[in-house]
């Protein structure tokens, strides 16, 4: 079925204005995971916070943030995928990142809702290491950008679809 509507420019998520996307790969020995942020808006989220929602459509994953968007409606950090067992550590680091970014603009945070989500790349990765730290989620911020990289990539470095090697992707769709 061909769709009604034509591609974005670069047919990425990064055809809506002012989202970027940026990836760190990890890639070494046993470890093949990563972390990739989503920017959703050229203001700072916190202190702009767009409208929002999210669907859970398997209730198997491990998230946070999503209980908050559910409730209120609106985003207020950038948005982490990252492995499994790597979530907490990621949300610490993005959180750490908004705290910063406040402090840049004159302000403090009293309280953030981070969002992060897991890609479970286990079966790839050897995910008990817990090899995604603090420094791998600066870089993945320091590579954003409109025209990223996809396929094995940050979070999606380790990811398996159906016992076929999977990664991270993107589409637009120009609508009125």
């Amino acid at each position: 079925m061909k769709s009604e509507f034509k591609k974005g420019v670069l047919n990425k998520i990064t055809d809506v204005k002012g989202v970027l996307v940026g990836h760190k790969t990890v890639d070494e020995g046993a470890i093949h995971s990563g972390v990739t942020v989503i920017i959703p808006t050229e203001e700072n989220v916190f202190y702009n916070k767009p409208a929002a929602a999210c669907y859970v459509l398997n209730g198997y994953g491990k998230s946070v943030g999503l209980v908050q968007i559910e409730e209120l409606g609106t985003l207020e950090s950038p948005i982490a995928l990252t492995n499994t067992l790597s979530v907490g550590a990621v949300m610490d680091a993005v959180t750490k990142h908004a705290v910063r970014e406040s402090a840049n603009l004159g302000k403090r945070l009293s309280s953030v809702n981070t969002v992060v989500c897991e890609c479970n790349d286990s079966s790839i990765n050897d995910i008990c290491a817990f090899g995604i730290n603090e420094s791998h989620v600066e870089e993945a911020f320091a590579n954003t950008k409109a025209d990223f990289e996809e396929g094995a990539v940050g979070a999606g470095r380790g990811m398996t679809c159906h016992g076929l090697k999977g990664g991270i992707g993107s589409a637009s769709r120009v609508m009125e």
